[in-house]
């Protein structure tokens, strides 16, 4: 009970508070340092499955950020998923129909064991960059 409690403050908080640490013009590196949580998985009990629907209950009607969504449930996901003791991987890419046009289409998602769990959006994206909370690697293919 506590552990949920516990996860119901912070995510209901950091959910919250996001899109203020996380301008347009923040660097990569520093935006990924907002993903990652400090050492130690302080919610370990709690199943991967719970923390990506809270995540995305908590994050599904947002009022900043409208055009950054999947960002900022990326972030999000990936940093409760840490904290409880998971290895998730936070993917950055592109949709390929999007190049050449005005606005390139970006996104992000997050996979646990090659399994999608924040952000599917049912179409392939190339990945550009995989972060899985120790360095960013560059990604081949499509995902």
């Amino acid at each position: 009970m506590r552990l949920r409690l516990r996860l119901a403050l912070e995510l209901f908080w950091r959910a919250r508070t996001l899109p203020l640490r996380l301008p347009h013009d923040l660097p990569f590196e520093r935006m990924l340092a907002l993903a990652t949580p400090p050492d130690g998985a302080p919610l370990r009990g709690i199943g991967a499955d719970e923390i990506a629907r809270r995540v995305h209950r908590a994050t599904r009607h947002p009022l900043l950020m409208r055009d950054r969504r999947c960002l900022r449930e990326g972030v999000l996901c990936f940093r409760f998923l840490r904290m409880a003791g998971f290895d998730p991987r936070l993917h950055f890419g592109v949709d390929p129909a999007s190049l050449g046009r005005p606005r390139l289409g970006a996104h992000c998602w997050v996979t646990l064991d090659d399994r999608t769990l924040a952000g599917d959006l049912g179409v392939p994206m190339v990945a550009l960059h995989v972060f899985g909370g120790d360095s960013i690697s560059q990604a081949n293919g499509n995902v």
